[in-house]
């Protein structure tokens, strides 16, 4: 379990600081380009999960996947509607819409996604109770 936590906490942090949208002209964004209060509660989940890996904690460690996984859709919908909102002055449908595909996901989400599952997945250790053995003779 810790040492789940651990590279599910890594793999986050990491996929944070990958290419997660490009912009014509401007050029590729991390979290941190994107928006730094979203970059810094996402950097808060993956010391979550990290404390939790640390203190042996599942739940802990859970709650910082599903908050990861909650805090990436949050983002793709923001990304979304921003961009067609930058472009709203247009008046025509096509030319709003071209505009807004000229925004692009780049491969860091996948890398922030797969850390994030690796948390989710994280179970509690077995507990096996030894009990007395009898003494053969």
């Amino acid at each position: 379990m810790r040492l789940q936590g651990i590279i599910g906490s890594v793999i986050m942090a990491v996929g944070g600081m990958c290419p997660l949208m490009r912009i014509p002209i401007i050029g590729n964004w991390n979290y941190f380009d994107i928006d730094q209060r979203l970059a810094i509660a996402f950097y808060v989940l993956v010391l979550i999960g990290l404390i939790g890996a640390f203190a042996n904690k599942a739940g802990l460690i859970k709650l910082a996947g599903w908050g990861g996984v909650a805090l990436v859709l949050i983002t793709l919908a923001g990304i979304y509607f921003k961009a067609h909102d930058s472009f709203s002055f247009l008046h025509f449908t096509k030319l709003i819409n071209f505009g807004a595909g000229m925004v692009k996901y780049k491969w860091g989400w996948y890398v922030i996604t797969a850390g994030a599952f690796i948390l989710i997945t994280v179970r509690k250790p077995k507990v096996i109770v030894v009990s007395e053995v009898a003494e053969v003779k």
